[in-house]
């Protein structure tokens, strides 16, 4: 078995959790293949693979920092279908949930065939003749000092209506925790087969998040606007043109994501919100 490791660099206590993943993984004969930018701190291990390269190349994928750690990788990890352990040694944590002193426990668990993997849909981004996966979400908004921006909406061909805004964030339930969440949208059980629409601070109140479908095909319509971007993931971004056309749907490509044992989605929420604390 071969395991990869993806770390955030300068992540408090990172060359302790390496320490920690090494020793269990060597202890079980599982190779060890970091990542490039990891060259040189797990001794007598040579890193090969570039981050986005390396879920190819592995059986499974530990992922050391934070949610934009995880996210970073979590298309390729998707497209190889290798199931990805989210770490979290950054703040919040709603993708990279188990805990740093659960590290070595759920790890253990995962090697001995015991560990719950929740599959996570994900969005497949069509824009100007390029197909992207995202985990989260896709948006489209202004820059900080342009104005508002102005974009068409349309669901299965039909048009919901043309919004004027700071932009527009089209989310999966996994994503509904992040930007979604900040910008009024509401909060979607992974489990939910659906998709959320959410604009950002709208000129019409009128104009609220809505819930569709997974099945649903969603296109957006850059109508009028200056200095607007499509962001995937909050990862990788492109300007766009008014006149562009982003395409959204549900992708056949699934994210295999280990959680803890006996924490239910709600449990984590509670944690992470501080909800009833």
């Amino acid at each position: 078995m071969k395991a990869g490791i993806v770390a955030k660099g300068h992540a408090e206590d990172l060359d302790r959790y390496l320490e920690i993943a090494l020793r269990v993984l060597t202890s079980r004969g599982v190779e060890v293949f970091p990542e490039k930018d990891l060259e040189g701190r797990l001794p007598g291990i040579r890193a090969q693979y570039h981050r986005r390269e390396l879920p190819f190349h592995v059986d499974f994928l530990i992922v050391l920092g934070g949610d934009g750690t995880l996210l970073s990788v979590a298309d390729s990890s998707a497209r190889a279908g290798v199931p990805i352990l989210g770490i979290n040694l950054g703040f919040l944590g709603f993708l990279t949930e188990i805990k740093k002193e659960e590290m070595e426990q759920v790890l253990l668990d995962y090697l001995e065939g015991k560990a719950f993997v929740e599959q996570r849909e994900m969005l497949e981004v069509s824009f100007r003749g390029q197909a992207h996966l995202v985990l989260n979400d896709a948006v489209i908004n202004k820059s900080a000092l342009a104005r508002m921006i102005s974009v068409r909406v349309c669901v299965d061909g039909q048009e919901i209506s043309t919004i004027r805004a700071d932009g527009i964030i089209v989310s999966t339930p996994t994503g509904s925790t992040g930007y979604n969440l900040s910008a009024g949208g509401p909060i979607i059980n992974p489990m939910v087969s659906a998709i959320i629409i959410t604009p950002i601070c709208p000129h019409a109140l009128a104009q609220r998040p809505i819930v569709i479908p997974a099945s649903s095909e969603v296109k957006v319509n850059l109508v009028s606007g200056e200095e607007v971007y499509l962001t995937l993931d909050g990862q990788r971004g492109e300007g766009m043109e008014e006149g562009d056309r982003v395409i959204i749907r549900r992708a056949e490509e699934r994210l295999l994501l280990v959680r803890p044992e006996g924490r239910s989605y709600y449990q984590m929420l509670r944690e992470k919100l501080g909800w009833g604390s």
